[in-house]
């Protein structure tokens, strides 16, 4: 969730369509998670909500996040203060939920996740401008198609697994953290630096494809739904109170 101001290279006028796309995936995902909350803390009865109709849709609002977070990330300024700002989002949720809501606990969440990716691209930033953008994106989609199921111990893309990984890779909260749970870790919103930031840097080369060819001028770019366009600019404090909202919202409908 990056909440950075996204203008003109020239820092003019916002890129209002970024803001609108942003706010629109923050709606579905305050949606997700009132749902998530009404099956799996109030017991609402609701077969879809676990099946594979359910998972595309998560997945649709974390890899646009995602990937609009990394095509963002060469129009802020300040990226050590935006990544640490982000980073240290991610620690306060997993911090209350983990002493309010042990059950529930946030490790290693989307937050912490984006702030990390931001983070790492400072220090990255000069190899990857060597890089030509379109081989780039190719270069980190295979990536992260090749790592999507780390996390279960496998090489592959979802049911397409390629190798099992050795299980000594699996063994802290180190691990964890890249992308290698131990058996016993538990999240209720778990994204590992792999392959997650294979998809962050899939965003940043497709700005560079974009930005290059002069295509970020056309007007559309600066289209906005000012409903959503609002959400969108005020992502990263939206999300620390969405859940708060909601839990209390549920709670006077249902009891706490």
């Amino acid at each position: 969730m990056d909440s950075g101001k996204i203008t003109t290279a020239g820092g003019g006028r916002r890129y209002g369509i970024l803001d609108t796309v942003r706010g629109v995936t923050l709606l579905s995902m305050m949606l997700y998670h009132a749902a998530w909350d009404l099956v799996y803390i109030y017991g609402i009865k609701w077969d879809w909500y676990k099946g594979v109709g359910a998972y595309i849709w998560q997945q649709s609002i974390c890899w646009s996040f995602i990937l609009l977070s990394g095509f963002c990330w060469s129009m802020g300024k300040r990226p050590l203060k935006r990544g640490l700002t982000v980073f240290g989002g991610g620690a306060l949720v997993s911090a209350v939920t983990c002493v309010f809501m042990p059950e529930n606990r946030v490790l290693f969440g989307v937050l912490t996740l984006t702030g990390s990716c931001m983070l790492l691209m400072i220090p990255l930033k000069r190899l990857l401008k060597r890089i030509p953008p379109k081989a780039g994106l190719v270069i980190s989609a295979l990536l992260f198609a090749l790592t999507r199921n780390v996390n279960e111990g496998y090489l592959g893309f979802e049911a397409f697994r390629i190798a099992k990984l050795p299980e000594g890779l699996y063994r802290g909260m180190l691990s964890a953290y890249l992308g290698f749970p131990p058996r016993t870790f538990f999240s209720t919103d778990y994204f590992s630096l792999m392959p997650w930031f294979f998809l962050f840097v899939s965003g940043y080369c497709l700005y560079g494809i974009l930005y290059r060819r002069d295509r970020l001028e056309a007007s559309v770019f600066f289209a906005e739904l000012k409903p959503f366009g609002f959400l969108g600019r005020h992502s990263l404090i939206i999300y620390l109170l969405h859940q708060p909202v909601l839990y209390a919202l549920c709670g006077l409908v249902f009891g706490f």
